[in-house]
């Protein structure tokens, strides 16, 4: 093979030997050096739903009867205020500092479909202020909350959403479209309103309005649909046991709180459900998510910390928190991070969780614009079926064109021109990703950086993946793979590798009769390195672009 260096067996050691660039000293690597998670806790006082009036009947609208309830809660210096079994209608419930809110068994909270009932606030959407519709449930500047119980709670988020009709049977979009509403002149799209068809087509034309004025927003309320759970600036906070379902928009939504227990919640949203995310975690500090269960129409868990300009202006990061045990079914992606994430994210630890049928499994997204630093990320004990995308994805440019080239289409990167470092570059770098199960997905491994910002420093150890498509590496920088298992059903190549360097492959296993093992172009690819590999498994073993040098590549001999 004239265009390798093949490195005889006493070299070995040496040549797999540059590691990944290791994690600062300052952040920590164990979950166990988290700083330790206050605690929400509550007076011993019960104040049930039913001594201020309220009626499960269904009909009766019980908002005043919550507020009041959740008011002499608090003003008695906290406690538990009780919602017993039975079906509750409400409009809007805002939480006070150092109450319960406990769903008994049996309880069904469902909040009004009638969109007037939830006025014009100033919020945040997608991580930039906005004017939204009050959320369902919501705090701001409290201490000590806590929704707790088995029971449910239930946003009504059909009235809110619009609907593609791609995403229903004949019968399904028939009946929606008898339902009422408004249809866009293809009569494939479904909107609950005229106000809403307004908004939405604002949006679509890139001309949303830009106001903090709630007055300005009255003709199009109803496309200004609200996150159900909206927790601001709240510390000491307890989310247990309960389901939260049908949200207009994100589920649960966490802004600028600290100290969050998240445990056996369940989150359920139609999988059409536009932007219905289960948990977003944004510019939050210190806490646990575990045994949780999500089966949404967007992100599962999802880590963000604001967008662009107005997310680094605010500066925190969403750090130190631990999830473990917890279930992702339907969602576009099982652990995610971004793309809002311009104040960074940090100190994240998953483990032991399961995704069954998410778009992606692992799937960490920014873009240019954005800024902020995700670092120190582990991921240790993940299993995944039927992933319809890719199992774990970095993406920094995902606008780009694809990278995987179609068939007869040329395997040189595309052309994606470098720009100027600034403010707005993001990066990634610091992942630890170990013991992964993949069975099923599109891609193995996508990452692609961008040609000023490499994703940098990734190890990947201990990993099976089962998918049509191995890797692809673009734009990236001291990447580490060892002891991952690619099985591929599309194998030429098994590994692609585009202006990348110190990108190390060691104890890569792939299927027998594999056509291509590694092809690597892009004239600012250096340093790959195939060690511990049987490369005669392929029926070749490595293929250069043309301006690859032809000492870019190592492969050590077994």
């Amino acid at each position: 093979m004239k265009h390798l260096l093949l490195v005889p067996g006493a070299l070995l050691a040496l040549a797999a030997a540059r590691p990944v660039a290791p994690t600062p000293a300052a952040l920590p690597t164990t979950a166990a050096e988290l700083p330790a998670v206050r605690q929400a806790q509550f007076r011993k006082d019960t104040f049930s739903l039913r001594q201020y009036g309220a009626v499960a009947d269904g009909q009766t609208l019980n908002t005043e009867a919550f507020q009041k309830a959740i008011t002499a809660c608090a003003t008695k210096g906290g406690g538990t205020v009780l919602v017993p079994a039975g079906l509750w209608l409400t409009g809007p419930i805002v939480l006070q500092n150092n109450v319960n809110l406990h769903l008994a068994n049996g309880a069904l909270v469902q909040f009004t479909a009638d969109r007037s009932k939830y006025p014009l606030v100033k919020t945040t959407w997608e991580g930039e202020d906005a004017v939204r519709s009050q959320a369902p449930i919501s705090g701001v500047d409290l201490q000590n909350i806590a929704i707790t119980g088995r029971g449910t709670l239930d946003g009504n988020g059909d009235a809110w959403r619009p609907v593609k009709k791609s995403k229903l049977n004949e019968t399904e979009w028939k009946k929606l479209v008898a339902s009422g509403g408004v249809l866009n002149d293809k009569k494939d799209y479904w909107y609950p309103s005229a106000a809403s068809f307004k908004g939405n087509q604002l949006a679509a034309a890139g001309t949303p309005r830009k106001s903090m004025n709630l007055g300005d927003f009255d003709d199009i309320r109803d496309f200004l649909r609200p996150n159900m759970l909206s927790l601001t600036r709240c510390k000491q906070i307890l989310l247990e046991d309960f389901t939260i379902q049908n949200s207009p928009a994100w589920t649960i939504h966490p802004l600028l709180c600290e100290d969050i227990t998240l445990r056996r919640v369940t989150a359920k949203n139609p999988w059409y459900g536009q932007n219905t995310d289960a948990l977003d975690l944004e510019s939050c500090r210190n806490g646990l998510v575990e045994n949780c269960t999500f089966d949404v129409g967007d992100d599962g868990i999802c880590i963000k910390s604001g967008r662009d300009a107005e997310g680094r202006k605010r500066g925190v990061p969403t750090e130190n928190f631990v999830f473990r045990g917890c279930k992702v079914y339907h969602a576009h992606g099982g652990f995610v991070i971004g793309s809002e994430m311009s104040g960074g994210a940090r100190n994240l630890f998953v483990s032991d969780c399961s995704f069954l049928g998410t778009d992606v499994g692992l799937r960490f997204k920014t873009a240019r614009g954005r800024g902020g630093v995700v670092e120190n990320i582990y991921v240790d004990g993940v299993a995944m079926t039927d992933i319809a995308g890719q199992a774990i994805l970095f993406d920094m440019y995902y606008a780009a064109k694809d990278p995987v080239p179609l068939a007869g289409e040329s395997s040189e990167p595309p052309v994606i021109a470098a720009q100027p470092l600034g403010e707005g570059t993001p990066q990634f770098r610091g992942f630890y990703i170990k013991n992964v199960v993949c069975k099923g997905a599109e891609t193995g491994i996508l990452v692609r950086g961008l040609p000023e910002m490499s994703i940098k420093d990734i190890s990947l150890e201990n990993i099976t993946l089962e998918s049509k498509k191995g890797m692809l590496c673009q734009e990236a920088e001291n990447i580490r793979l060892k002891n991952v298992t690619l099985l591929s059903t599309e194998t030429k190549p098994v590994l692609e590798v585009q202006n990348s360097k110190n990108i190390s492959f060691d104890n890569l296993r792939y299927a027998s009769g594999a056509d291509l093992l590694l092809r690597v172009t892009g004239d600012r690819s250096q340093d790959i390195r195939l060690t511990n590999t049987n490369t005669k498994l392929a029926k070749k073993d490595v293929e250069l672009g043309q301006k690859v040098s032809k000492k870019t590549v190592v492969v050590a001999t077994r």
